[in-house]
């Protein structure tokens, strides 16, 4: 993230990247781009063949000295680092949606047994029974500074964005539950909820939700198969609003 944009001459030209898409945001790529440049150019200096290089050399083509030579260079133009934990609210606003402002998902259907269905998402590790308990819509870094000198309030359901991998890690042990409006079961979250044993719902869609709001997440439902992101079969375990708290 930065305060201001470089100027088209303080941009360096830009090696793209061999695989995959090239950088959203200016300084993922002006960095990544300085890295492979330079990287391109000492391992075309070297006349070796890459496989002779790539293991047994590679700290030739790219050092730490390097890496902090070319952040100092970044930051010496202008730009700033943002916490990770809440970038990508700030770079895909129109992914990534803080939980109090998620769209409205599901109508509003009756309520059946002093509850009503207010989303779905993919479970992350089966449980014999559902989680019931008060949600805390978390997003920014002070609230989980504030849990971590207050400490999380017993039975506490965090509802947290794609983010909440880094954001929440500090606190994770301390929820009764999860649900996450982002990743999917194999992301940090996930791989953080089984090694905790927290139950979770990655990936989820749900109606607004306030702090406070009581709520049953569904894990006993099973976690999605191997290729289900590739074939859509998802959103399995159902999120439900206990009405009046019942």
């Amino acid at each position: 993230m930065s305060d201001s944009a470089p100027t088209a001459a303080q941009t360096p030209a830009q090696t793209p990247p061999k695989w995959g898409s090239t950088e959203m945001l200016p300084l993922p790529g002006r960095y990544n781009g300085a890295v492979r440049a330079l990287a391109a150019t000492r391992f075309a200096a070297t006349g070796a063949a890459w496989k002779d290089v790539v293991f047994d050399r590679q700290f030739d083509l790219f050092s730490l000295a390097d890496a902090r030579a070319i952040e100092q260079e970044a930051l010496d133009s202008g730009y700033r680092f943002d916490f990770s934990a809440t970038v990508s609210l700030e770079s895909e606003p129109d992914k990534y949606k803080r939980p109090e402002k998620a769209a409205s998902a599901f109508a509003d259907g009756p309520v059946t047994d002093g509850r009503r269905q207010v989303g779905i998402g993919d479970n992350v590790l089966r449980k014999a029974a559902p989680i019931t308990g008060p949600v805390a819509l978390i997003s920014t870094t002070e609230q989980v500074m504030g849990f971590l000198a207050d400490g999380v309030p017993p039975g506490t359901i965090a509802v947290i964005d794609d983010s909440g991998g880094t954001l929440t890690a500090p606190i994770i042990e301390g929820f009764a539950g999860v649900i996450c409006l982002g990743g999917s079961v194999r992301s940090h979250l996930g791989i953080l909820a089984r090694e905790y044993d927290v139950p979770t719902l990655m990936n989820a869609t749900i109606d607004t939700l306030s702090d406070g709001d009581v709520v049953e997440i569904e894990v006993t439902a099973a976690p999605p198969a191997a290729d289900a992101y590739e074939t859509g079969d998802t959103g399995h375990a159902r999120i439900w609003l206990l009405e009046n708290g019942a």
